[in-house]
């Protein structure tokens, strides 16, 4: 069975509309605000003309806009608060329109024209079948309002039926009920939640400070190898400054030989071209001197085989790069504050048993 039910939303609207209505009555000539609109610093509007009746009323002496005299400006209060409104010069023309006022007026006078459907009490709901009368049983069989004669000669002759009134009253209890019974599942949701928020806010915190506790962990290993690093570094540079000094000595020796060698070959060469006999053989003496001499001194002191070699520098890193690959989370009980936690104080503690990777002990 169809019956319209239309009217009430058009009640709805007229309730909306005389509700709104009340809201744009001026407080002084209690009719709908006229424009333009003024708001006053109270937040409280009024006509503009009601606004300047009341300030000429509270300020006799002040001028008119059309006056040649310049006022100092002058005060009302507001007849809605009371509140002391100070104006300027300009006077009431000095006040802000109130345009969304006005804009709301506009939309009201627009909707009050449109025509509204009869009050409740004026349309009763009638039944299809039978156009004279009312709906006002409850067909509890086929869920469904009705009419006294459908029950009696219509559709619903062999239906169990109840009066609308009481039907309806039941209903709306049973439903506020389960608007009750829902609203208090919503809160317990909505408990939990939050509840689960809070958990998320104290797993990304626990996180946070997990991590910045491993980092500074690891500094402390980047720190120690570092270190450790820079002290094997000066082992192989001292060893090897140690081995150049020593080698550019030798070449320093061993130039010095040479220059003198060169020289006495060139000495040697010119007196070979010598054309006296006796001249010659005065210089040869000499010459055969410095070279038996000279010859003498070449067997100088030379670098022992491998002596370059830097091969007992080579570092072993196979152990503590399986132990620093090893470093895993230790799983503790859970602590007072219900955190479960991991401690590397190990790791850092364990620095001064990792292997020497820098060849045999006490070598630097």
């Amino acid at each position: 069975m169809n019956f319209a039910l239309g009217f009430k939303l058009a009640v709805g609207e007229s309730s909306s509309m005389e509700n709104l209505e009340k809201q744009l009555i001026c407080p002084i000539c209690l009719e709908m605000f006229t424009k333009p609109v003024v708001i006053l610093p109270c937040q409280h509007n009024l006509c503009r003309k009601c606004a300047s009746d009341v300030f000429q009323a509270s300020n006799p002496l002040w001028q008119t806009r059309g006056s040649t005299t310049v006022s100092t400006g002058g005060r009302f209060r507001c007849p809605s608060c009371r509140h002391e409104v100070v104006l300027d010069r300009h006077g009431v023309y000095g006040l802000q329109r109130n345009l969304l006022v006005e804009n709301i007026i506009d939309i009201y006078k627009q909707e009050s024209t449109r025509p509204l459907l009869p009050k409740p009490d004026q349309q009763q709901l009638m039944c299809e079948e039978h156009e004279e009368e009312k709906i006002n049983i409850y067909c509890l069989t086929c869920e469904m309002p009705t009419c006294s004669m459908c029950k009696v000669f219509g559709a619903h002759k062999d239906c169990d039926v109840a009066p609308l009134q009481t039907v309806y009253k039941s209903q709306k209890t049973e439903l506020s009920d389960g608007i009750a019974i829902l609203v208090v599942g919503n809160d317990r949701v909505q408990a939990l939640i939050s509840q689960m928020e809070d958990i998320c806010r104290t797993i990304e915190e626990n996180g946070r400070r997990q991590k910045q506790q491993l980092f500074d962990k690891f500094e402390v290993l980047y720190a120690v190898l570092d270190e450790r690093k820079k002290e094997l570094v000066e082992c192989i540079s001292r060893e090897q400054d140690q081995k150049l000094s020593h080698v550019r000595s030798l070449i320093r020796r061993h130039g010095d030989y040479l220059e003198v060698a060169v020289k006495l070959v060139e000495t040697a060469i010119q007196s070979m071209e010598e054309p006296q006999m006796a001249v010659f053989l005065q210089n040869a003496k000499e010459v055969f001197k410095k070279i038996t001499e000279t010859a003498k001194a070449s067997n100088l002191e030379r670098s022992e085989a491998g002596y370059e070699s830097m091969a007992h520098f080579t570092v072993n890193t196979d152990d503590a790069a399986d132990m620093l690959r090893a470093i895993d989370f230790h799983t503790v009980s859970l602590g007072d504050d219900g955190e479960d936690g991991c401690d590397l104080d190990e790791v850092a503690d364990d620095q001064a048993c990792l292997p020497d990777i820098g060849g045999e002990p006490g070598k630097c």
